[in-house]
């Protein structure tokens, strides 16, 4: 089943999986297997002023739609590309009095366009979006308090005037919305900052360990000539080789974890338990929980004291990260890592997420040679724990040569920030802002490099006149949040 610029992929089903997505042809890491624009979409509460409601860009300063108030855009081009999806929006806010939850307004969009457009499929959709999966059947009595809340306040909300869904329908979309909801993030892709629905997207199943990723490309409309803009869209892109007939996957959570907990973890959220090979041979597990090895083994009673002491500690410095205290992170992770280096293994998932940390808040305090230390064993760890192209540990090993390079390690700096630059070259591709930032890292560090090996004494004396006459560039302040994850889950 082919449809609209979806040709080289195939909707196939399972038994036990359901529906899946499979390779028409053969795919090589890195390339676009496809793009698909958002079904509908929309910009979390918390930031409905700061990013544009349509490319999904943060900008200092955005335009705000004249009618509703609510709606801000980048342009008078974003305003326009917007009115269509908007139009109907714009009026029922300023009838309702004000605008309601993202996931109403979500609902809503979904909706307006099926009233537009039909319930059948959409161009370039493989599936429509009735038989998307809503998993209602399996929601908990919370879950279900929580849809019938909404469901009202969707019927306050959506104008009279307008076609009429019955309320199991209703109640559908907002399942699809709960499983199926994509996670939008800013131009850098390090926020999240909105949830959109992407149908054929929603067809690839799950696997731990996966051939493909996806990432966000907010699109571009700066191009003076409207011909070259480019629209906001979801890019699937392989991670390996996929052979034709090969089953496309996708990660919904990180691998960071323990297979147990990656599992409880897709239960929870996806309402299906994991059975692909890194879970059912609990593939990295031992890597994961490795202790010291050595003549003097720690104790079975140690490694468990120093676990907890582990998830004590992470426990107090989200607390303290929340509050802003900086330096009270930084003690916690010295006190605990003290603990943690005679008993746990390189590669611990305590150990890193406690280095990681500690590297991340020390380089935003600007004590770069202490968190380049950090970051350094904390890639090493990963890099024997993630798939190689990962876009996670891709991002960890540019904050790390961005470390490196700010403590005048310039040697280490520019080798981590060509690594990250080889792995994003594959998750993002070379025009996504990220990657665009990384080639402008390399190019400089790749010139201090040639000065540094030419007459280091030379290097660090220039290197101390630009810090003196230019303020160092400070890091963006530690976030409390994860990366993105891929799919949005309403808390």
């Amino acid at each position: 089943m082919t449809k609209g610029g979806m040709e080289s992929v195939e909707v196939f089903t399972t038994e036990g999986k359901g529906r899946g997505l499979k390779a028409q042809k053969e795919f090589l890491p890195g390339d676009v297997i496809f793009a698909e624009p958002a079904y509908a979409a929309v910009v979390f509460d918390s930031l409905t002023h700061v990013i544009c409601h349509t490319c999904f860009k943060r900008q200092e300063r955005l335009h705000r739609c004249g009618q509703c108030k609510f709606a801000y855009y980048c342009d008078r081009t974003c305003q326009r590309a917007a009115w269509l999806n908007h139009k109907n929006e714009c009026s029922a806010i300023k009838r309702h009095g004000k605008a309601p939850t993202e996931n109403i307004r979500l609902a809503a969009r979904i909706l307006w366009k099926m009233e537009r457009e039909g319930s059948g499929l959409s161009e370039g959709c493989l599936v429509s979006i009735d038989e998307l999966q809503n998993h209602v059947d399996s929601f908990g009595e919370e879950e279900k308090r929580e849809l019938r809340a909404d469901v009202e306040s969707f019927l306050e909300f959506w104008p009279p005037h307008c076609q009429q869904f019955g309320m199991q329908f209703i109640s559908h979309i907002f399942g699809v919305i709960s499983c199926n909801g994509f996670t939008l993030s800013d131009q850098r892709g390090l926020q999240a900052v909105g949830v959109g629905i992407f149908p054929n997207l929603c067809q690839a199943n799950h696997d731990c360990w996966p051939n493909c990723t996806v990432v966000f490309n907010n699109g571009n409309h700066e191009a003076v000539r409207s011909m070259f803009h480019t629209q906001m869209r979801i890019e699937l892109r392989a991670l390996s080789k996929i052979s034709p007939g090969g089953e496309l996957t996708v990660s919904y959570v990180d691998f960071l974890n323990l297979s147990e907990e990656r599992r409880k973890q897709l239960k929870k959220q996806y309402y299906f338990d994991c059975t692909c090979e890194h879970c059912k041979k609990q593939l990295k597990d031992d890597l994961m929980l490795a202790v010291k090895a050595g003549e003097s083994k720690p104790s079975a009673d140690t490694v468990k004291e120093v676990i907890q002491l582990s998830k004590d500690t992470l426990e107090k410095i989200n607390k303290a990260r929340m509050e802003g205290h900086y330096h009270e992170v930084v003690k916690l992770c010295r006190d605990c890592l003290k603990k943690q280096e005679p008993v746990l293994g390189d590669t611990n998932i305590y150990l890193l997420r406690i280095l990681s940390v500690a590297s991340e808040v020390l380089s935003y305090l600007q004590m770069f040679e202490e968190a380049a230390d950090y970051a350094k064993r904390m890639v090493d760890g990963y890099l024997k724990i993630y798939h190689p192209n990962n876009a996670q540990l891709g991002m960890a090993v540019m904050r790390a040569g961005v470390t490196h390079w700010h403590a005048g390690l310039i040697e280490a700096g520019h080798g981590l920030i060509c690594k990250a630059y080889a792995i994003l070259l594959i998750t993002h591709g070379p025009s996504h802002p990220i990657t665009k930032d990384l080639e402008v890292m390399r190019v400089q560090t790749e010139m201090e490099l040639r000065m540094f090996q030419q007459n280091e004494f030379m290097y660090y004396k220039m290197r101390e006149a630009a810090l003196k006459n230019q303020k160092i560039q400070v890091m963006p302040e530690p976030s409390n949040e994860n990366a993105p994850s891929l799919f949005h889950k309403k808390e």
